[in-house]
């Protein structure tokens, strides 16, 4: 037995993408940054490995927190997007500047766990969903049957009865009866006063009625008329409900959560203080400590339970332009042993991120023209044009990174895709000259291009 769950374990280990494929992978979508990609891929495939770990000692052996600097734009958010689609993990962004420390209005740090769980419960039952859902699509059509016929018992061995069955399925099957309107039954509950004190920032006190009280508020159920299509789905959701087993869902999830949870906390630098005792940043400091605990690991209460914050990645980023690091207060900078530089973005950067990521701008906007019919190129002169125009704006107004190609592309297609429907041709050849014509103005005069570029 043991020898057979090893050779899982290696087989799976085989499988499972080495540092270097995870880099390649982020090189799909993300131009450069190299130091910063393979720091998170060794947390990543550090985080499987821990996996296979056996005996007491799995247990003490913690993530490598990561905090990522640089300026914005340069892929410090796109880099733990991408990571956690690639581990299928659950992942949440937060901004640490909109939390506040415990005694003041507004979101206090725990939110962030309860967001991951949230996040964790809907993957799994997503994925169950998709399990059941043949299943559940079989009972939902036999009760829009019994509906449409209901003169005829389910499971009738009169063949005239069940031919007309089988010929209503038929009809039913291929869509021919989705505008009838038939009449269900409905059940709602409803939760009137939950969400007014979340709101208010007594998440706990929300919870804690919600738990209570969730499954024992009485349901309502009404008749609602609906065309046939909207009843199959909406039956078909009430039986995918009945097919999943919930508590097994908050299991998983919460494993999900705790083992191979991302959160990824964006302008932390706005929370370092600057030595000062007094005013903001005393809150700021308060914010820092009440963050502590959960990267350090603790249990925070969710509506579906404890969560243990040991074994969660957490992945911290912000451009520290007047700040450092070293800003946070000591215990944090602990917690956050990786730290990664990334490099400002240059012109050639600016070229090879129009053009090699698989979701790059220049083929997002070829998709959208050939909605309208029309096949939409650039030459290698417009593209390094664009590059040129999104680097100088930078280097004149505020550096946004890539950030100030979508406006720079925005700017230069803004008459095409206003007139697109009327365009009568079908190929259009986005040149230099038409690059320069353009944008030749805007940037040309700095304190207009401060407000449109």
């Amino acid at each position: 037995m043991e020898a057979k769950t090893l050779n899982k374990k290696i087989s799976t280990l085989q499988d499972y993408p080495t540092p270097e494929e995870i880099v390649a992978r982020l090189d799909r979508y993300i131009i450069g940054q190299t130091a910063a990609k393979k720091a998170v891929a060794i947390a990543l495939r550090n985080r499987w490995r821990r996996q296979q770990v056996q005996g007491k000692i799995k247990e003490e052996i913690y993530p490598n927190n990561i905090i990522l600097i640089g300026p914005t734009g340069v892929g410090k958010t796109e880099i733990a997007r991408r990571l956690a689609d690639l581990a299928k993990a659950p992942f949440v962004k937060v901004e640490a500047s909109r939390y506040t420390e415990v005694g003041y209005v507004g979101r206090d740090v725990e939110s962030m766990v309860r967001d991951l769980m949230e996040i964790a419960v809907n993957m799994v039952r997503q994925e169950k969903y998709k399990e059941v859902e043949e299943k559940a699509r079989q009972y939902a059509e036999e009760k829009i049957l019994d509906i449409i016929l209901p003169g005829l018992v389910r499971g009738d061995k009169n063949n005239s009865s069940n031919q007309t069955r089988e010929k209503i399925r038929t009809l039913l099957r291929a869509n021919k009866l989705d505008d009838r309107i038939v009449e269900i039954e409905v059940t709602r509950r409803t939760t009137p006063f939950i969400e007014i004190f979340s709101q208010a920032g007594i998440e706990d006190f929300s919870i804690a009625i919600e738990e209570a009280l969730g499954n024992k508020l009485p349901k309502k159920k009404k008749k609602k008329k609906m065309t046939v299509k909207e009843a199959l789905k909406y039956l078909q959701m009430e039986e995918t409900d009945k097919l999943i087993d919930m508590d097994e869902v908050i299991n998983e999830a919460r494993n999900r959560a705790e083992q191979t949870g991302i959160i990824f906390i964006d302008e932390i630098d706005k929370i370092a203080g600057s030595g000062m005792t007094t005013g903001p940043d005393v809150s700021r400091e308060g914010v820092q400590r009440d963050l502590l605990p959960i990267v350090e690991g603790s249990s925070v209460m969710t509506k579906y339970g404890m969560i243990r914050t040991d074994h969660i990645l957490f992945i911290a980023a912000g451009a520290f332009h007047n700040k450092k690091p070293s800003d946070l207060i000591p215990e944090l900078q602990g917690r956050f042993p990786i730290r990664v530089e990334l490099s400002p973005l240059t012109r050639e950067d600016f070229c090879r991120i129009l053009v090699e990521p698989e979701n790059s701008l220049i083929k997002q906007y070829i998709a959208i023209f050939k909605t309208e019919g029309i096949e939409l190129e650039f030459t290698e002169g417009a593209i390094s044009a664009i590059a040129e125009i999104a680097a100088r704006v930078n280097e004149a107004t505020e550096n946004i990174g890539a950030r100030r190609l979508h406006t720079v592309m925005t700017k230069l297609l803004e008459d095409l895709l206003y007139t697109a429907p009327k365009i009568s041709m079908k190929n259009i050849v986005i040149t230099e000259d038409y690059v320069n014509r353009k944008l030749a103005d805007i940037v040309k005069n700095i304190d207009v291009s401060r407000y449109i570029l």
